[in-house]
């Protein structure tokens, strides 16, 4: 080959490289299926609000703790905890790492999103198979559906504080617990 075929294709590899860099780096958010805007809110606001909900959701979806780490404030409280769970942006962290040792195919839908004040409200469908642990449980492949509904307040563009609650009882029967 000659050398400025060589160093052409070199360029055209290292530029593949580099771009499918970038598209491992971006990941397309959830999208949810309704979606419910405050219109008192400025189209900044509006697109703002409903990117860190999507990001944070989106979390949810993938395991990807960057995105969580980029929707939730450095002083961001959870106010409906479990026992023991840890507060600021290191307890979801946590319990995600758990369920996803119980779920590693889990997926998260948003099934509602509703915008207003500064408040994000979503509605949630988690789906996947128990095939990993829960406690002292191993999965044997069985489905794991159930719903959650989350209340986030937004402050500068990040989740400041979140009420949520799941469909634990739906979930612990699924998993086998009860």
């Amino acid at each position: 080959m000659k050398p400025f075929a060589r160093s052409r294709c070199a360029i055209a590899a290292t530029a593949l490289l580099l771009s499918g860099a970038a598209a491992a780096a971006t990941t397309e958010l959830v999208k949810p299926s309704v979606l419910v805007m405050d219109k008192s809110l400025t189209p900044k606001q509006q697109a703002m609000m409903e990117t860190v909900a999507r990001r944070y959701d989106t979390f949810w979806h993938t395991g990807e703790e960057r995105l969580a780490r980029e929707a939730l404030a450095d002083n961001f409280v959870d106010k409906t905890p479990p026992e023991g769970r840890k507060q600021g942006p290191e307890g979801p962290l946590l319990a995600s790492r758990a369920f996803r040792a119980a779920v590693p195919d889990l997926s998260c839908a948003i099934e509602q999103l509703i915008i207003a004040g500064d408040r994000a409200v979503v509605h949630l469908h988690f789906r996947g198979h128990f095939t990993g642990t829960f406690g002292q449980r191993q999965g044997s492949g069985q489905a794991v559906n159930f719903i959650a509904t989350d209340i986030y307040q937004i402050d500068n563009g990040k989740i400041a504080a979140n009420w949520h609650i799941e469909d634990n009882l739906t979930l612990m029967k699924q998993l086998g617990a009860l």
